[in-house]
């Protein structure tokens, strides 16, 4: 299945979550179309379990495969698999170069990575799902320095999580430690996808 290239209000308001982060989406707080606001269907179980684990996908903005993937290689890893399934998705290049502000949103994020704008510790990185480790240190390559698009998203951007340090006069960050559960998006029940996976 291809990636969803449709519009994401839909989406969002259809899963009564905001996959921008900026909350805009949710001015009408019911499902698209035309019977939107008169809905009132009440999922099962199933319908809840899947509709928790589209919310964290279309969040990442990964297709299927790859999210399945990703949460089979979680599975493998110690510790409890719903967090350690957070923690990869919040490792991946893309998402990491959103959350220190060179990017208004992941798509962005996505773009920037996939033309050869990022570096990771020096050397150019082009492939969004790259796994950062503790220690690495993202930046822009040297002939990108003056790409407009970040230095309006980092100008832009109001909140920085505590486990990366930002240099905005170098427009690089380092990936200081894998974030804790109680620093990953709070809307997410990470044990219903568990479930919906386990059936």
């Amino acid at each position: 299945m291809a990636r969803y290239t449709g519009p994401r209000w839909k989406i969002s308001r259809r899963l009564g979550i905001s996959l921008s982060g900026t909350g805009k989406e949710m001015k009408r707080p019911y499902a698209p179309g035309q019977h939107g606001p008169n809905q009132r269907r009440k999922l099962s179980e199933y319908g809840l379990q899947l509709q928790e684990k589209q919310k964290l996908r279309f969040m990442y903005g990964l297709n299927e495969k790859q999210f399945r993937k990703l949460f089979d290689r979680a599975g493998k890893m110690k510790g409890v698999h719903g967090e350690n399934f957070m923690v990869l998705l919040e490792s991946r290049l893309d998402n990491l170069v959103y959350r220190m502000g060179l990017a208004r949103t992941r798509p962005q994020a996505r773009q920037i990575v996939v033309h050869g704008h990022i570096t990771v510790n020096g050397q150019k990185v082009d492939r969004p799902a790259f796994q950062v480790k503790p220690g690495d240190v993202i930046g822009l390559r040297e002939k990108s320095q003056n790409l407009q698009v970040a230095k309006e998203a980092v100008e832009e951007r109001s909140f920085l999580p505590e486990y990366l340090q930002f240099d905005a006069n170098k427009l690089e960050g380092t990936f200081s430690r894998l974030p804790e559960r109680s620093e990953l998006p709070a809307e997410i029940n990470e044990r219903m996808i568990v479930e919906y996976y386990s059936r």
